[in-house]
């Protein structure tokens, strides 16, 4: 056992952990934030996204041991201090961005680190951006245009 700190959603915390913890682990069980979802357990479809150090990060894919001092935002995290909405969040909505909703927390952390670094991307630059996001249900259409709706562009895009 070992004992972590962290920050997360601006909040320290340490806990005592196995040195085999994976971040989501300690995200869901230690600290009981199940926005995190946990849809492969290969880091292969995004449902498990956070920022960690202000970069996207697979959370299934780094143990919780390696992060001794960072700063770790989750979708609990996202909403605006009041408690609304953030801009992406509300975007998904607006637009219809989701369906069942299990990848959807992954795909508002994952348009939350392009639109960080891409204020402005174009519809091509989202759909690329989102490779590493696996969506069951939507056919990506209305995500796309929910993460082009946050970056203050017109989201009257052609039906696929």
């Amino acid at each position: 056992m070992s004992k972590v700190t962290l920050t997360v959603n601006g909040r320290t915390v340490t806990r005592e952990i196995e040195g085999r913890t994976l971040l989501v682990q300690l995200l869901r069980e230690g600290l009981g934030l199940t926005g995190t979802h946990v849809g492969c357990d290969t880091s292969q479809c995004g449902a498990c996204l956070v920022h960690v150090n202000g970069q996207a990060v697979k959370s299934c894919s780094i143990f919780a041991a390696e992060l001794e001092g960072a700063e770790v935002r989750t979708i609990e995290g996202m909403a605006n201090r009041d408690g609304s909405l953030s801009v992406i969040q509300q975007a998904f909505q607006d637009c219809h961005g989701l369906q069942c909703g299990f990848c959807t927390p992954g795909m508002v952390m994952s348009a939350a680190a392009l639109l960080q670094d891409n204020p402005r991307p174009t519809e091509a630059e989202v759909r690329h951006h989102l490779e590493g996001n696996l969506c069951r249900c939507t056919g990506y259409h209305n995500i796309v245009k929910a993460i082009m709706a946050a970056s203050g562009q017109d989201v009257a895009m052609a039906a696929e």
